[in-house]
């Protein structure tokens, strides 16, 4: 327990941080921004969908129905790959959050491999499949990016001019609840897996990978690749790793492995986008991880690395200070707000009767990101008067004189699956 509270107290003003900076973005830039430089099939797109991506603070099941409509709006294959592998393993909050529990050189080249991995498979993409990955738009319309991704994605948000205060509000809002919905689950489970580790890992058990990083570098990737770990939430996995003797490299590579890939991304990106761009894809995250992760282990000083961990270790004994204890304490308030909201607000919405509507089952959701995703493609398909999507039961009421046809289309669009009950 003691670890688990060392390990939110030195995360929790850095968190709170980044999630400020994740609804600025979000309220303040665009969405049309990320959309309409992506269609070329070409290395530029590719570039610019990672440096998009990077600070995005969307996990990898969050960034799939975001992928997915951008290929929609007319992204090219390389270009959505290449965003696809950026976004879940940085983001603002992350890299933040890295810096303070890990250290300035983990917080640089963090972002560094996330870009580099990503233009290598966003150009994989592109030469293997030629043209055939080309974007396909209307040159002659603007592309916007409202019809499926708005609020759920890339800091796109309505059309309708907000006030400074009222994008201010926004920004707060995305921040402190719609943003702890998504991830906050996951910081838990990330923060309970660390202090387990802590607890039951025996202090001498990765010395048998001493002078083999490369073989834990294997393991780590079986473990992480089929997971699902957000980039906040493997922070606290990779220190407890390491303080047990993982090395730096190897605990590179749960922190970008992680994130990028998942068993939902690997379903999606087979069905929506082909095999043989799912080859590129994996083939891309695999390669980069391990060439990132032997560059720090056998390229740059591990003192780099290990010292901010050794520092602090040893704070862990000295009494926290106010202002961490209060950015804590607001932290677990939220979290615990995000909680209600999740179980109790959504499922009250949810059952409100209603007159002409259908009820339809989403399943591939897995966040509050997904939902939202969901829940404006639906809104998306003329006739539809209002939606309502809950994660917790996968069900959508949809009202209105609609198509049943178009409502699953449009969902399926994004990524998941849908189903008339």
């Amino acid at each position: 327990m003691d670890q688990f509270i060392d390990l939110v107290t030195e995360m929790s003003p850095y968190l709170l941080l980044g999630f400020l900076l994740a609804g600025l973005m979000h309220a303040f830039i665009p969405g049309t921004i990320y959309s309409k430089y992506l269609a070329k099939p070409n290395m530029r797109s590719v570039i610019l969908a990672a440096l998009f991506g990077i600070p995005l603070p969307l996990c990898s099941c969050g960034v799939l129905p975001t992928a997915m409509s951008l290929r929609r709006e007319g992204a090219s294959k390389g270009a959505a790959v290449s965003f696809l592998i950026a976004t879940p393993q940085t983001g603002v909050d992350s890299i933040i959050a890295t810096f303070s529990l890990m250290g300035l050189p983990f917080a640089i080249i963090r972002p560094i491999a996330a870009l580099a991995t990503a233009i290598f498979g966003g150009k994989m993409v592109n030469v293997i499949e030629g043209n055939d990955g080309a974007g396909i738009i209307d040159e002659t319309k603007e592309l916007t990016f409202d019809d499926n991704c708005g609020d759920s994605c890339c800091g796109g948000h309505d059309n309708v001019p907000k006030s400074f205060g009222g994008k201010i509000i926004e920004a707060l809002h995305y921040a402190y609840i719609d943003m702890m919905e998504s991830v906050g689950k996951w910081l838990i489970v990330g923060l309970i897996v660390a202090g387990l580790i802590t607890l039951f890992v025996p202090d001498s058990y990765f010395e048998i990978f001493k002078d083999n990083s490369f073989t834990s570098m294997l393991l780590v990737l079986c473990i992480s690749i089929p997971m699902y770990l957000c980039a906040t939430g493997s922070i606290p996995i990779a220190v407890a790793l390491m303080l047990k003797g993982l090395t730096p490299g190897a605990a590179l590579v749960l922190l970008m492995a992680g994130p990028a890939c998942s068993v939902a991304s690997v379903l999606v990106v087979s069905k929506v986008m082909g095999r043989r761009t799912l080859t590129a894809y994996l083939a891309s995250i695999i390669t980069g991880a391990i060439g990132f992760g032997l560059i720090i282990d056998y390229m740059l000083p591990k003192a780099w690395f290990i010292s901010h961990l050794v520092a602090n270790d040893a704070c862990c004994e000295e009494e926290s200070g106010l202002f961490a204890t209060c950015c804590t304490i607001l932290l677990f308030v939220l979290l615990i707000n995000a909680f209600i909201r999740h179980r109790f607000c959504r499922k009250a919405k949810i059952n409100t009767p209603k007159t002409m509507n259908k009820t339809f089952i989403i399943n591939g959701m897995s966040c509050n990101h997904c939902r939202m995703s969901a829940e404006k493609a639906i809104l998306s398909v003329k006739g539809v008067t209002s939606a309502s999507v809950d994660l917790g039961s996968k069900q959508a009421i949809v009202e209105g004189e609609f198509s049943t046809e178009d409502v699953c289309k449009a969902v399926e669009e994004t990524g998941f699956t849908c189903a008339l009950q």
